[in-house]
């Protein structure tokens, strides 16, 4: 390839939310209405994030971070129970299973699709085990067949971190319908599908649906739109002890939105997705992503890896098209290496390798084909 110029002189970044204008006008719309907190569109966003899952139910909250931790509530996981989970994730997957004082238990990955690997799994059971939490890492679905054989088979929940799984396809399957008892979304700003914060639990259990819409609002047992909408003075109870993990009806009016723009957001991406691999194919020193036949990406983030390559030579190559003006990121962390949870014991060869030697590369709805080619040619003239 021939070296050219940057197509801008800002920083190419490595994603960027795309907000327009009719989610500027739902936001002032709702202000102007007098609901701001979790309301009726809360509910009508639920339904149709639910609709567009194919599933029966989707509960709204606060950040995946909460979902997760009120899957696990839901689940009955609590003190002195252990969850599985991989460490090759961001560090609120095993907060998730601390805040219900229970202990995740870290397994090893596929080092191509950065997903937990059964074959680890089996071996970390023991009787105080109640769950997996799989993560569907950076949009790849994991191998849920035969994670859900062994969940069967030891009478154990999953529980499907689904963050940045959103548009994500299993054996033709939407994920999140779910294949487990519940998963979870985020539409963190990194995210294909943006709340700027805020949370989405799936599941298909009616009863469970309801409990965890009662935990989100401090156990109340009326929504505050049944009892605005109530013809007659009613009293709400509080069951058990409760949570303030509502999403707001400003950020359900842009989930919408942005719901309606999903199918745009996955055909571009998957299109960059697609140049980037049909590039980088030819570069012996790089591995793109690799697919499983059964699985359709959504690529909510690009990771490549360096063959035989050290946490040294990634930084380099990072800083190097950093200079360039291409903004990178270091790959998904292992969090069993940061400080509250460096006491667990855990041999994760796997994790550790493609912790050192990934790197995420730029990759938004707006991108042109024009900065894409330039970061494609920087990384063909990497030094």
């Amino acid at each position: 390839m021939s070296t050219t110029s940057a197509p801008t002189s800002k920083m190419i970044p490595v994603a960027r939310p795309y907000i327009g204008e009719e989610e500027e006008y739902v936001v002032t719309e709702v202000l102007r209405s007098g609901w701001i907190t979790q309301g009726p569109r809360v509910s009508e966003f639920e339904n149709k994030f639910a609709a567009y899952i194919g599933c029966s139910h989707a509960v709204a909250v606060s950040s995946c971070t909460t979902a997760l931790q009120l899957a696990m509530i839901a689940c009955g996981i609590g003190s002195g129970d252990e969850v599985i989970c991989p460490s090759l994730s961001f560090i609120a997957t095993a907060n998730s299973i601390t805040y219900t004082g229970a202990t995740p238990v870290f397994g090893d990955i596929d080092p191509n699709t950065y997903n937990l690997a059964p074959e680890t799994i089996e071996d970390l059971i023991t009787p105080r085990t109640k769950a997996i939490l799989v993560v569907h890492q950076i949009g790849l679905p994991a191998e849920m067949n035969a994670l859900t054989a062994i969940a069967t088979k030891y009478n154990l929940a999953i529980v499907e971190d689904a963050a940045c799984a959103i548009g994500s396809e299993y054996d033709a399957q939407l994920i999140g319908k779910p294949i487990g008892k519940i998963a979870c979304f985020s539409f963190h700003p990194r995210k294909i599908l943006t709340t700027g914060e805020g949370g989405m639990i799936t599941t298909n259990d009616s009863e469970l649906a309801e409990r965890l819409r009662r935990l989100r609002q401090h156990a109340m047992s009326l929504s505050d739109v049944a009892r605005h909408s109530s013809k007659r003075i009613t009293t709400e109870t509080y069951d058990e002890v409760g949570f303030n993990f509502r999403m707001t009806d400003m950020q359900a009016a842009i989930g919408m939105v942005q719901l309606g723009r999903l199918d745009g957001f996955l055909q571009r991406r998957r299109y960059l997705a697609e140049r980037y691999s049909d590039s980088l194919r030819d570069i012996s020193w790089l591995q793109a992503p690799m697919v499983p036949d059964n699985c359709r990406h959504n690529y909510q983030s690009y990771m490549v890896r360096i063959l035989d390559g050290t946490v040294a030579k990634r930084d380099a190559i990072m800083q190097e098209l950093l200079e360039k003006s291409i903004s990178t990121r270091r790959a998904i962390m292992a969090s069993h290496r940061e400080l509250p949870y460096q006491k667990i014991q855990c041999d994760l060869p796997n994790t550790e390798l493609v912790a050192d030697t990934c790197f995420i590369l730029p990759l938004f709805h707006q991108m042109t084909e024009a900065e894409q080619d330039y970061v494609l040619e920087s990384i063909h003239n990497v030094i």
